[in-house]
């Protein structure tokens, strides 16, 4: 059974930092894993990804903030987020899947982050 279980998120003042965990079981092999979020009313929008090999690509938004790694023996990726902003706060979700372009793979069940003084 496929599972992604996602840990981190919470309140934190702007300017601050977290970092997101998003933990894969059940899978056969993985090629991508990423996270994406959703502000309310907003459309779900790419945050980082990175793919087999170590390439990384970030959202336009996060580039410089944000960094995406992974821990290939343990199925996990990372997020730390840094120089928070509340144009931040959203519902961050784990993706992952075999390649590219085998969309749109499998998420976990969202993690909130809010971002407020």
């Amino acid at each position: 059974q496929v599972q992604l279980v996602e840990s981190g998120g919470g309140l934190v003042q702007p300017g601050g930092s977290l970092r997101l965990s998003c933990a894969a079981s059940g899978f056969f092999s993985i090629g991508v894993m990423g996270w994406y979020r959703q502000a309310p009313g907003k459309q779900r929008d790419l945050v980082a990804r990175i793919i087999s090999g170590g390439t990384t690509q970030y959202g336009d938004s996060v580039k410089g903030r944000f960094t995406i790694s992974r821990d290939g023996a343990k199925n996990t990726v990372y997020l730390q987020m840094n120089s928070l902003t509340s144009e931040d706060t959203a519902v961050y979700y784990c993706n992952a899947r075999r390649s590219l372009s085998d969309w749109p793979g499998y998420w976990g069940q969202g993690t909130q982050v809010t971002v407020s003084s």
